[in-house]
């Protein structure tokens, strides 16, 4: 074999390593990429409400099972700042309930209810 077609196959072959390696990396749970799917810890953004240019209020959930808590935060531009703490989180909607009828349907309802035949 020449040594031009050794180092092409060894290339060939490392090629084909990286993305296997980081493959194993991410399902080993030792990435941030797989801490992030093990849910490890990873606060989750429950609202979001806007207040003004860079001003909004978030509800964020932090912890697991009992440890399990809500923050209200103040986020500003410049600080981040805990505005109330609840220990037990209120109950969400179902998500398999029906869902809310969307407003376009609801004013076409009202409207046919109170407007006669046009």
């Amino acid at each position: 074999m020449s040594a031009s077609l050794m180092s092409l196959l060894w290339f060939v072959a490392i090629l084909v390593l990286i993305p296997v390696a980081l493959l194993l990396l991410k399902r080993s749970g030792l990435s941030p990429a797989g801490a992030l799917k093990a849910g490890a810890g990873v606060p989750r953004l429950v609202a979001s409400l806007p207040l003004g240019a860079q001003q909004r209020l978030l509800t964020v959930e932090v912890g697991e099972g009992a440890s399990r808590r809500w923050l209200v935060l103040g986020v500003t531009g410049q600080s981040i700042t805990t505005l109330h703490t609840l220990d037990e989180p209120p109950a969400l909607p179902d998500e398999r309930a029906e869902p809310m009828p969307a407003f376009a349907q609801v004013l076409s309802r009202v409207r046919g209810r109170h407007d006669g035949p046009r």
